[in-house]
């Protein structure tokens, strides 16, 4: 995390700026940086930018930078409210690394953005211990960031984060929609929850319309409302990368705002579509609970939410046996959800048919 020289620090802190707290902050993270690094990171913390050996390159005949930003959204609040900080950095890696590899990329470095409106030094240590633990469960390095204290613009307990990764595919092995062809399996991939989008939606339902408290339990999530808000992104870059290696796969497409039907949307050829079928999955709970407390029409929670999909893959039917077996392994539940067909009235549209059980 950079670091800048104050000439007057009693001057800054008379503006809300504590260098020492900053200093403090850094000295936490250190340990958990330092397990998020890659053979190839140069360096350690606290340089003006991060290092990264590029002959990780050389190995590729025709090698493609591929880039992501994104952030965690009102998912924060949530967090804040708690007062629970180190699982929020899934969320922000999830975000940005998984969309990455749905061209095929191996995600190789990320930098985090913090921004707070007073730095509490073992809070951004826990922010950053989660960034730090989900880059190396999606196996990049976290190769700096910066944390900036915002007075008077940021309440003092108020933070929010963003993060950019970058990888590489070869070429000739990118994924996209010019190689999706009619016949090929849509293959759905479990997510863990809400992840981090739609949360002005749910925030909305729970805690204004219905009145709820986090600290409320819900019979039918098994816990308190807070809990279930806070459950932390799925990541799947390894699987997602794993599975492109071993069987043909032809697109991906990660499930975020916007919900299932428009994000795969995004990898269809014009002259394709695809038709899903609810009845192949039973969303999770908090799902149907937004739907029923909220009397939230199923389109409308369809276009926000990603209802029980996180990933999905694009394949000729002769991988599925294998790919799901694959993804098993990385404890990710995979099932044929549709199929793509030739469709001239439809084309790169996605339809989804039917319901879910118990809707």
């Amino acid at each position: 995390m950079s670091r800048r020289a104050v000439t007057d620090q009693n001057a800054y802190a008379a503006a809300g700026v504590s260098i020492e707290a900053a200093d403090r902050a850094i000295d936490l993270m250190k340990g958990w940086v330092e397990k998020a690094r890659r053979p190839e990171m140069i360096g350690g913390l606290g340089g003006f930018a991060g290092l990264f050996d590029a002959t990780k390159l050389t190995k590729y005949t025709q090698p493609l930078l591929a880039t992501s930003t994104d952030g965690v959204g009102t998912k924060v609040a949530i967090a804040q409210r708690m007062d629970v900080h180190d699982t929020i950095g899934f969320d922000l890696v999830g975000m940005v690394v998984d969309d990455l590899v749905v061209c095929g990329a191996e995600p190789l470095f990320m930098t985090d953005y913090i921004a707070c409106g007073r730095v509490v030094p073992e809070r951004i240590a826990a922010i950053v211990k989660g960034i730090a633990e989900a880059c190396v469960v999606a196996g990049c390095a976290l190769i700096g960031g910066e944390t900036a204290e915002h007075p008077g613009l940021l309440d003092p307990d108020d933070y929010d984060v963003a993060g950019a990764t970058t990888g590489v595919v070869e070429a000739a092995k990118l994924l996209g929609p010019a190689r999706v062809r009619p016949g090929d399996v849509v293959l759905a991939m479990g997510s863990s929850g809400l992840h981090s989008n739609g949360y002005s939606l749910v925030r909305h339902v729970f805690l204004t319309q219905a009145g709820w408290e986090l600290d409320r339990h819900v019979d039918e999530l098994g816990r308190t409302l807070g809990e279930e808000l806070l459950e932390p992104t799925r990541i799947y870059a390894k699987a997602c990368l794993e599975l492109a290696d071993a069987v043909e796969v032809h697109a991906m497409s990660h499930i975020t705002g916007g919900g299932l039907a428009a994000n795969l949307e995004r990898v269809m050829p014009e002259e394709l579509s695809a038709t899903l079928d609810r009845a192949t999955w039973t969303p999770q709970p908090v799902f149907d609970v937004v739907r029923r407390v909220g009397e939230v029409s199923q389109p409308d929670l369809e276009a926000t939410l990603n209802c029980g999909v996180g990933m999905v893959a694009l394949l000729p039917e002769s991988s599925v046996d294998a790919a799901v077996e694959l993804l098993a392994r990385h404890e990710v539940t995979g099932w044929v959800a549709g199929l793509v067909s030739a469709d001239a009235e439809r084309g790169g549209r996605v339809v989804l048919e039917g319901q879910h059980p118990g809707w």
